[in-house]
């Protein structure tokens, strides 16, 4: 039997997928008979050789790796393709969502962005009571996990205090489901600390939501303003990215023969290669697909300008230590002055050629750089610009150490703080740390809490207990519940060690 056909007839036959999950599955595997975009043989070789990592959009872009539509289009207009009027109640907004989101896609064939959804709500709120409001949070929260079970699904609340954000953090820490995601877009100036602190008790609890530094992130974008999207990427609002490639900074680092020849001749090259790869899949998805004929497009949901292209790194931490052992230094990152300000240097220099390199198509003619999650894979090459697991100092060092680099990554940056869950019996010291964080220049605060049945990977999440019944083969109706069981055995994601909350105080937190 062809190779082909023996990976169709694999996915057919596993007990433990559920038929909706063969039909993805099945659908990836047709995508990838198609021939690749069109790019030069040495680009071609770097992907081949893991420099490069397209992140299995697959061969043929047919549509963006994230859409973020503008929703509040739909309520406010109705659609005609989906011959829906605009809503005049609570109950029908919430319907006419319900129907939206199966008509977004993402390269998760499942939507990555549900909005704004306090913002999308609250205007349907007038005369609903409390316990009416919180039921009808409660039913479309079930509806999410259950037929759109896909972790990198991403709602967004805030920055504004308000009954429907209230809402929602009360049914996400009641439920404690894997999806949706969840980010409180925090602004000292407009949130108010009672919310926050809500939210960072809900942490606690579950270790969700996600804390994203709203002036940071509206600052880089306009004023149609951004979501946060899957694990916790920043891209512009009412559009999306068209693609994601990611550079393994500790491939590149193999090859170079000491710093400077990272700095000036490695990272250059291979960036120059990545900047190929990016614009093949880009030229495709908007010159050959015919995506943006889509009625989402012609009904104003969402914008083909405003789709950027993710410039995505990972492998940070080996990278600079890679590059000290060269120095001859023993130096190691996350843990050590002088080699935290290599991964500061990279960092900078990276930002500067990404912001100095057009790009056909993208957002502002330019991609935005990223620092990458990490997928169930990865071997030798920790997530992003993050310490690798089980070296984590303690908090406040782990956030001195990573705040740096925030500023270099508009398109989403994350580091996940372990906690000891002797956390529970004083949540405030993870108030103060998270204040801390953001105040430290932090785009956005995550934190795992030891002791929680839902835990975050990369950025999205999962439940142990989950896990526990796939590793027995019974499967999982949730569809990255086989990422997360993978990642735990490959890379070592469970392995991060939980550190104890005690030095807030004296190192200026929470004041």
């Amino acid at each position: 039997m062809p190779e082909n056909l023996e990976r169709l007839q694999a996915i057919v036959t596993d007990p433990t997928l559920s038929p909706a999950q063969k039909a993805r599955f099945l659908s990836l595997e047709a995508e990838n008979m198609l021939p690749y975009p069109e790019t030069d043989a040495e680009t071609a070789q770097a992907l081949a050789d893991g420099i490069l990592c397209d992140l299995a959009e697959g061969h043929a872009p047919y549509k963006p790796r994230y859409v973020l539509p503008d929703l509040s289009v739909l309520l406010t207009k109705g659609s005609e393709y989906l011959e829906l009027d605009a809503p005049e109640t609570l109950d029908e907004a919430i319907n006419c969502l319900m129907i939206a989101f199966h008509h977004v896609p993402s390269v998760t064939a499942m939507p990555v962005f549900i909005g704004h959804i306090d913002q999308l709500l609250l205007p349907y709120c007038d005369g609903v009571g409390e316990t009416e409001l919180i039921g009808k949070i409660r039913l479309l929260w079930r509806y999410i996990d259950r037929v759109l079970p896909d972790a990198f699904l991403h709602a967004n609340i805030g920055p504004q205090d308000n009954r429907v954000a209230r809402a929602v953090l009360q049914v996400d820490r009641e439920l404690q489901q894997v999806a949706p995601n969840l980010t409180l877009l925090y602004d000292p100036e407009l949130t108010g600390e009672d919310l926050l602190r809500l939210a960072t008790d809900n942490i606690v609890a579950c270790s969700k939501p996600h804390i994203a530094n709203h002036p940071l992130h509206a600052a880089a974008f306009d004023e149609r303003g951004y979501g946060i999207v899957s694990c916790y990427n920043a891209l512009p609002a009412a559009g999306g990215a068209g693609t994601l490639v990611r550079l393994n900074l500790h491939e590149v680092a193999r090859r170079a023969r000491g710093i400077d020849d990272f700095l000036k001749r490695a990272l250059p090259h291979f960036m120059d290669l990545q900047f190929r790869l990016i614009q093949a899949r880009m030229d495709y998805l908007f010159e050959q697909s015919g995506f943006f004929e889509n009625f989402i497009v012609r009904e104003g949901w969402i914008d083909r300008d405003r789709f950027t292209a993710m410039f995505g790194v990972y492998g940070m931490a080996e990278a600079v230590d890679h590059l000290m052992g060269l120095d001859n230094s023993t130096a190691r990152y996350g843990q050590d002055a002088e080699a935290n300000a290599l991964g500061y240097r990279i960092s900078e220099a990276m930002a500067a050629r990404v912001e100095a390199t057009p790009v056909r198509h993208a957002w502002r003619a330019r991609a935005l750089l990223h620092a990458q999650a990490g997928i169930s894979t990865d071997l030798d090459a920790t997530p992003g610009v993050r310490i690798s697991y089980g070296n984590e100092p303690d908090p406040v060092s782990h956030v001195k150490a990573l705040a740096p680099h925030h500023a270099f990554y508009p398109a989403g940056i994350s580091e996940i703080l372990t906690i000891d869950e002797s956390v529970k019996a004083n949540p405030q010291a993870l108030y103060r740390l998270c204040k801390g964080a953001l105040s430290s220049g932090f785009r956005e605060f995550t934190a795992n809490v030891a002791g929680n049945d839902l835990v975050r990977v990369t950025g999205y999440m999962i439940r142990l207990s989950d896990v526990e019944k796939y590793r027995r083969e019974e499967g999982s109706r949730i569809n990255t519940t086989g990422l997360g069981a993978e990642a735990a055995k490959l890379t070592g994601i469970l392995n991060r060690k939980p550190r104890v909350i005690a030095h807030e105080y004296a190192q200026g937190y929470g004041q």
